[in-house]
């Protein structure tokens, strides 16, 4: 049984404690998620990433699984991924640009830029072209063709929000969309992010019985075609600071609903993101920074290092 090195990141805010899957072997990377994620008794995070050998016979460099802070395993992290092109990169694990990550969803291309340190700074990932097919999000929803898209959806808004009540749903607009970016999202617009009490409507609605493998909730406001506001609720994490993958959903919603351009910036409360969606079958870019915070040994019960 030996330590554990690992590293604290972030992406805007949306931190994970990134471990070298090269250099180590999780155990029971579940319950590791949930020991350093936790703010008071642990590192503090929102969960766990390992940087990991790619499955061989691919195209890829390195593999990322991400792991929630209640310890479930999520397809993708779209902040989440561009650290762990930092890591990779600065480490020395690979060299290549762009670097290819090997996903839940696939296996993902991201072109990084270096600072003056030589170190990655910023990325812009390839996160492919989304899913919109109801079935494939998933969404079990009665009367509806799982191969149609639900987008500014009144039947679902209604359905919602009725499990909140009105009180909760507040200002919230009586239409829902969703898509997937391997990673199921739900986009609800309105007047202000600020007077929605995602803490109240985010659990009601990432459990709810319309998302049988849970959902990431988005509110989003329009300030202009070029720019939105968004908070986020993810999936097994509770109210962060940004979701890459949440960003890119409301960039393809905001051109499915002629809410917004192809080119448009996310405000989060961790900062800025810059998405692209031409529409159709086309991928989405995403452009951010990645940063290291600090580097540390954990203690562990569930880790030993690689015979």
């Amino acid at each position: 049984m030996s330590a554990l090195p690992f590293t604290k990141m972030h992406g805007l805010g949306n931190d994970y404690v990134y471990v070298d899957g090269f250099a180590h072997q999780v155990l029971d990377p579940g319950s590791l998620a949930r020991q350093v994620s936790d703010r008071h008794r642990g590192i503090g995070s929102d969960g766990l990433i390992l940087v990991m050998p790619p499955d061989p016979g691919g195209d890829a460099q390195v593999r990322m699984r991400m792991f929630n802070a209640d310890g479930s395993e999520s397809e993708m992290c779209g902040n989440g991924v561009r650290c762990v092109c930092k890591f990779a990169i600065d480490r020395g694990l690979a060299s290549a640009n762009p670097l290819r990550v090997q996903t839940g969803r696939g296996v993902l291309s991201l072109a990084w830029i270096a600072g003056d340190d030589d170190l990655v700074e910023s990325v812009r990932v390839d996160m492919g072209a989304p899913i919109l097919a109801s079935a494939r999000i998933p969404a079990k929803l009665a009367g509806f063709d799982p191969d149609a898209p639900v987008v500014a959806h009144r039947g679902l808004a209604g359905v919602l929000r009725a499990a909140l009540g009105d009180a909760a749903w507040g200002a919230i607009e009586p239409v829902a969309t969703l898509v997937s970016m391997g990673n199921p999202h739900l986009v609800l617009w309105c007047p202000s992010v600020e007077s929605i009490d995602l803490g109240a409507i985010g659990p009601v609605l990432e459990h709810h019985a319309a998302f049988p493998a849970r959902i990431n909730v988005h509110v989003v406001e329009v300030i202009d075609r070029e720019k939105v506001r968004m908070r986020t609720w993810e999936r097994g994490s509770g109210i962060t600071q940004a979701c890459g993958t949440g960003a890119c959903a409301v960039a393809v919603a905001g051109v499915l609903e002629g809410r917004t351009s192809a080119a448009v910036r996310a405000a989060l409360p961790g900062g800025p993101l810059d998405l692209e969606w031409a529409n159709g079958e086309s991928s989405v870019f995403m452009t951010g920074p990645a940063t290291t915070v600090f580097e540390g040994i954990w203690q562990p019960s569930c880790v030993v290092a690689p015979s």
